[in-house]
């Protein structure tokens, strides 16, 4: 109608489109095992026993546990994370995190007082690269005095 021929598929709810500010959450004692997957943010404050795959942000609050595998493009830790964590930019590890595992990461903030006790492989380099140039390795490190560390 009025000359405009073209139809909106971008509109909220369209099928296969999420909108922009969308955030999915998991709440403090809800438990999920199996597979996850996420076209927007996710906050997860309960558990997931699994895989965690997610086109955007995931945020581990205080209260979430997480045990298994992590795919994301950035990633905040406030609570458990074991397994191994694949963020294709940034991940942010706050003062009351607690990871162990493998870590894949484009850039690393860990603040004091986290727990980080992993193999990191920093600057997008992935498992199937080891051993190429520019790799970093840091075997079970421990983040837990001074100021915020970034890597």
């Amino acid at each position: 109608m009025f000359g405009n021929s073209k139809k909106d598929t971008g509109k909220p709810g369209a099928p296969g489109t999420a909108p922009s500010n969308s955030l999915n959450s998991l709440t403090q004692g809800a438990v999920v095992e199996g597979t996850v997957k996420a076209d927007s943010d996710i906050r997860v404050d309960g558990k997931i026993k699994g895989k965690l795959h997610c086109a955007a942000k995931v945020i581990i609050g205080p209260s979430g546990h997480i045990e298994g595998e992590i795919r994301c493009k950035n990633a905040v830790i406030e609570g458990k994370f074991i397994g191994n964590i694949d963020v294709e930019e940034l991940l942010n590890v706050r003062e009351t995190a607690h990871i162990d595992g493998e870590v894949n990461v484009g850039k690393l903030i860990v603040q004091s007082g986290a727990t980080f006790n992993v193999t990191c492989n920093m600057g997008g380099v992935k498992k199937s690269d080891q051993g190429a140039a520019g790799s970093s390795k840091a075997n079970t490190a421990h983040a837990s005095a001074g100021k915020p560390q970034q890597a």
